[in-house]
């Protein structure tokens, strides 16, 4: 590995030495080098602790390498889970020849510095693990912690060549109980063996909770033998005719028991329920209703049989039977389940004695009760997300304004919404982001932390500063997992973190999205003044920016106080070594998966008038799939947003290259969440990495990107 290094650097060292004598400062130096080392620990390099995603809270680390060149060897006989995740996880071989590796699996009282906090169907997943020349020691206090433990060891071994494990002792535990992801597998049905793949990749990384909405107005996805033809393709109307049979299910629920993640699967009642009026003939809020809803879930939990809970939804529709959550709160822990509903519940004040064990909070709107289990879902519905700004506030941010969970906070679940239609299962995970977001969110949950909730901290990436680091050392670790276990999948995220903007004070347009201002006139400034009144401008950081968010000044974007009919600029410059070609992706309105927007009109990037020259060549946008159709949910999402299409293919110059964005506010009329946002990062021509060793800096200079303010 050293010698592969070393031959990348002196490429680079003689790439340097023929530049232009003008440009060589200590500065390009630094940073040519920082970006390189970025680069290699990311996508080059085998696995070490320093890659390890969630961070572990304490490690202390030695200098020695156990070599996995031996079988392993139990120094007591372990239970069946503990031995299928050290073969599935590790893939390793056992026997008990004296000359094997000894591993040791201890169940203690307590492990020093930890925390926790009671939550029904989540046991301690506090762990120690040590490794040394001598073998493999864990301790733990339940079997999941052992679980983590070994999940710790997998990710510790990934992609080395020779098998092998840094010496170290780590001591780590999760700061709240549930950190997970929600499939609205009842829209946008997924296959079993993609969620079976899901379930192993997702416990790589200690997330722990699938939560499944398996009904929906489109379809009833969950067999149930006393009612087949709610499965019936006649009462579908997307992928019809998928649904998973209780054979599936059970699979589901054996796999994820033994990686240690809950499944939390959702029978949605009585809103979003036409799939079962279509099948049954009448409503679920009938005394007849009432009965199937009871039967139907009685087979549920006979399915669903390490499944602690199960999720009854019950929003979003007015509940007028009499006691109807009372009697199924009720009929529910008659089979040994608790029940999670949605919060808030229209026209139903919820308490913890109403019947509910745990509530799942959606939209501002949803509030956390006292006396009993949240889990804050408020801002993580990820169908909104755009592809890199939102996924820098919900890192940033902490879980509901706590630091770590407690009898009320039980942890964040980052939901999937997909009323618009996705057509493949790899266009529902890339367009959403999945595993870039649910690994953020995860981490965070995990480590604690996060100084504000996203409502005060927004999505804007700090320019320097504590929470840059910390979001930049995530991001190098995500990506080298993306190089690696999740090589696969499709993640459409890229580094952002190098990536620095000069936005002005937006100019008002007085809803006319061409007229031209100073910045355009006059070049790129500091400050401008315009028909007598003075515009900054600001710097800010990442491949996404949000100049006013989704949801306005609910969540924070560049602007305190945005305003329609205006329009800013933004600018960057961008050195290349050399001359060449690359791709880059560009956006400036993210469609929603949940909305039934209108593509932008052909030959235009959005509805608003935005544009964006690259060195003084305007980069126009590209064909259109939906340009000028009337839509419906039903309406596929085709190339609208940036992350289901190829990157556009771009030229940079040696030296420096002018980035420049013209970025109007105005009213429109096809779109119901008017983002004003841009989106713009250079990648390889592929669109899968960032385009090593570039510098992006608005005042062309060479300082790192740490410093780069």
């Amino acid at each position: 590995m050293r010698r592969r290094i070393t031959h990348a650097y002196l490429h680079l060292i003689y790439i340097y030495k023929h530049l232009s004598t003008a440009i060589m400062s200590i500065y390009y130096k630094r940073n040519l080098l920082l970006t390189f080392v970025f680069f290699a620990f990311t996508c080059g390099v085998n696995a070490k602790i320093y890659h390890l995603l969630p961070k572990p809270k304490m490690v202390e680390k030695d200098t020695e390498t156990l070599l996995l060149n031996k079988p392993l060897r139990f120094t007591s006989q372990p239970s069946h889970r503990i031995y299928h995740a050290f073969t599935n996880f590790l893939h390793v071989t056992f026997n008990n020849q004296a000359s094997s590796i000894p591993v040791t699996v201890e169940y203690v009282d307590s492990i020093k510095g930890s925390y926790d906090y009671l939550l029904d169907g989540y046991p301690n997943e506090a762990y120690c693990l040590r490794v040394n020349k001598s073998g493999i020691k864990i301790q733990a206090i339940t079997e999941v912690g052992v679980l983590r433990a070994i999940q710790t060891l997998a990710q510790m071994m990934e992609g080395n060549d020779i098998p092998s494990l840094e010496c170290c002792t780590i001591t780590d535990w999760p700061s709240f109980k549930i950190r997970g992801l929600m499939h609205d597998v009842g829209r946008s049905y997924i296959s079993t063996e993609t969620l079976k793949k899901q379930i192993r990749l997702l416990a790589h990384f200690k997330v722990n909770t699938l939560h499944l909405h398996l009904t929906e107005n489109q379809a009833w996805r969950f067999e149930v033998k006393q009612y087949p033809h709610l499965t019936d393709s006649s009462s579908m109307t997307r992928f019809i005719g998928k649904f998973y049979s209780q054979k599936e299910c059970r699979e589901l629920d054996e796999l994820a028991y033994d990686y240690g993640i809950t499944l939390i699967p959702e029978i949605d009642m009585p809103g979003h329920s036409a799939a079962f009026e279509r099948a049954m003939r009448h409503s679920m809020q009938t005394d007849q209703g009432m009965t199937e809803l009871k039967n139907i879930l009685t087979e549920v939990a006979s399915v669903f049989v390490h499944a602690p809970y199960i999720h009854i939804g019950a929003d979003e529709q007015t509940i007028n039977y009499p006691q109807f959550l009372e009697t199924i709160c009720n009929h529910v822990h008659s089979l040994g389940k608790k029940v999670v509903i949605w919060n808030p519940i229209r026209g139903i004040q919820i308490t913890p004695n109403m019947g509910a064990d745990m509530t799942q909070m959606w939209s501002t709107a949803g509030k956390m009760v006292k006396g009993m289990p949240n889990i804050d879902c408020r801002y993580n519905y990820i169908n909104h997300f755009d592809l890199f700004a939102d996924v820098v506030g919900i890192y940033r941010s902490n879980i509901y304004n706590a630091q770590s969970g407690d009898s009320n906070i039980a942890g964040t679940i980052s939901a999937v919404w997909n009323d618009r239609f996705i057509e493949d299962e790899d266009g529902i995970m890339r367009q959403n982001n999945v595993y870039a977001n649910v690994l953020a969110s995860a981490e965070r949950a995990w480590m604690g932390g996060g100084k504000q909730y996203i409502e005060q901290g927004g999505t804007i990436l700090p320019l320097s500063g504590d929470e840059y680091d910390e979001f930049r050392d995530w991001e190098r670790r995500f990506l080298f997992h993306k190089a690696h276990s999740l090589s696969t999948e499709p993640i459409s995220y890229v580094q952002q973190s190098q990536v620095c903007w000069q936005i002005t004070d937006a100019f008002p347009n007085h809803g006319n999205p061409s007229e031209v201002f100073p910045p355009e006139t006059e070049g790129m400034k500091d400050s401008y003044v315009y028909q007598g009144q003075s515009y900054k401008t600001g710097l800010a950081r990442g491949a996404g920016i949000y100049l006013r968010h989704v949801w306005g000044t609910v969540v924070p974007g560049f602007y305190a106080r945005p305003q329609l009919n205006t329009t800013a600029y933004a600018w960057t410059y961008v050195y290349s070594p050399i001359k060449q070609r690359a791709g880059a992706l560009i956006e400036f309105q993210n469609y929603s998966r949940s909305e039934k927007d209108a593509a932008p009109p052909m030959g235009c990037w959005d509805g608003k008038g935005s544009r964006l020259w690259l060195n003084d060549v305007e980069i126009a946008p590209p064909h259109w799939n939906h340009a000028d159709v009337p839509v419906s949910h039903e309406t596929p999402l085709k190339n609208e947003n940036a992350s289901a299409r190829t990157p556009v293919p771009i030229v940079l110059e040696q030296g420096w290259n002018k980035v420049f964005l013209k970025l109007p506010y105005i009213h429109v009329p096809f779109v119901r969440l008017n983002k004003w946002m841009f989106t713009f990062v250079i990648t390889d021509l592929d669109g899968r990495n960032a385009l090593n060793g570039l510098v992006y800096s608005p005042q062309k200079t060479f300082q790192s990107s740490s410093d780069n303010n």
